[in-house]
């Protein structure tokens, strides 16, 4: 079986020869770490990219026209990974997107105008998370600007080689999607209005919130039956991360206010042109929006963060057809081998025996695993795999 036939019999709860050779993706502090203690660099993925910035692996959709994110290459092929998610290069929010540019700069900062309009404060002497300042769409007025920015025609939307490209994913041996990083309902909004705003806002003008997503279900149906016209994929994915270590950022009640139509809409309408599987990455704890979001019409949910309290056998004795991805605890994982023995050993050989498992750590790789210990756990987790959970 090749990557794509793997990922569509186990997303789907089918038997499969193998899960998966995946990570979900790599800090640049710790390619770099690891550069220094012996793995190959073949490929330049880290150049330009500041600390605390990501390198995408296998499970991370990618798409390389529309976005500068890069995915990883030297891990992959040190282990031999299966060729991961590529993500069909339809531009699903902003078009045109803003010019990024500098709008102010010191030698101790830079404030900057990103592609989807956000202004944002950065520290130019240590890594840290930027001060975010300004979104484009904090009120309706703003919302209503933006709709000229999110017409649904294809044409406009797709790299001038789409035929071709097209042609080259008939014949692939991997899965392709559509959607991914930033597009979700709470996830686009998150952007676009910003955090703070959107949570008074759920308070001060729902109309709008709801507006916004209904907008947004709306643009993505019309612009995803356009491509899925021109070819079938294999999956749609969802950004989301509305949960933190206590639960989830929004109550269950306003997700199923808010949150819930739209995403039924959208998710009926992928099944009735052929897509059964739809992710959504979400970071934090999830106990209280699997049941959501299995009600919203999402088959698989990643990467299930083990510090937020997830438990990802508990989850699958719960939810015996949810599609999981992740579940491998990154601070068990530097801590040494009777650690990565303990951790693997506790889940990975039922989780291969109930199917429906991709297994990889739990976010981004950090850099406090050594390049000897990553080495160790993939070694080992590969082994498993291998094995079936036998």
């Amino acid at each position: 079986m090749n990557a794509r036939e793997r990922f569509l019999a186990i997303m789907n709860s089918e038997k499969v020869d193998r899960t998966l050779f995946w990570e979900m993706g790599y800090w640049k502090d710790t390619l770099d770490r690891w550069y220094q203690e012996g793995l190959p660099q073949q490929h330049d993925v880290t150049s330009g990219l500041k600390p605390g910035e990501g390198v995408r692996g296998e499970d991370a959709p990618h798409e390389d026209f529309f976005s500068d994110r890069k995915r990883d290459v030297d891990v992959h092929d040190y282990f031999g990974f299966d060729p991961g998610i590529i993500c069909l290069p339809v531009n699903s929010l902003l078009q045109p997107q803003f010019e990024k540019k500098t709008l102010e700069e010191t030698e101790g900062y830079i404030i900057l105008q990103d592609e989807l309009g956000v202004q944002k404060k950065m520290n130019k002497k240590e890594a840290s998370r930027p001060q975010f300042l300004k979104w484009p769409a904090q009120d309706r007025k703003g919302f209503e600007e933006l709709k000229d920015r999110m017409k649904p025609f294809l044409r406009d939307r797709v790299p001038p080689d789409w035929k071709d490209r097209m042609k080259q994913h008939a014949q692939r041996d991997y899965p392709l999607t559509l959607g991914g990083y930033p597009c979700g309902f709470y996830g686009t909004l998150r952007f676009l209005m910003g955090e703070e705003k959107l949570l008074l806002n759920l308070y001060y003008d729902p109309q709008l919130v709801k507006d916004f997503m209904n907008y947004l279900a709306d643009f993505w149906i019309e612009l995803w039956g356009q491509a899925l016209s021109e070819i079938k994929v294999d999956c749609v994915n969802f950004w989301e991360d509305m949960a933190y270590r206590s639960g989830p950022i929004i109550s269950p009640e306003m997700f199923k206010e808010f949150m819930l139509p739209p995403y039924q809409r959208v998710t009926s309408f992928l099944r009735e042109m052929g897509v059964k599987i739809i992710l959504v990455d979400t970071d934090g704890r999830v106990e209280k929006l699997i049941p959501l979001f299995l009600e919203s019409g999402i088959t698989a949910i990643f990467p299930f963060e083990v510090q937020a309290g997830n438990d990802i056998v508990a989850f699958r004795k719960q939810y015996p057809r949810l599609g999981i991805l992740g579940g491998i605890d990154k601070i068990k994982i530097a801590e040494g081998k009777k650690a990565i023995d303990e951790e693997l050993n506790s889940k990975v050989s039922f989780m291969l025996r109930s199917g429906g498992y991709i297994p990889h750590i739990d976010h981004h790789v950090h850099p406090d695993i050594s390049w000897k210990d990553f080495i160790y756990y993939r070694t080992r987790l590969n082994e498993m795999i291998q094995a079936g959970g036998k």
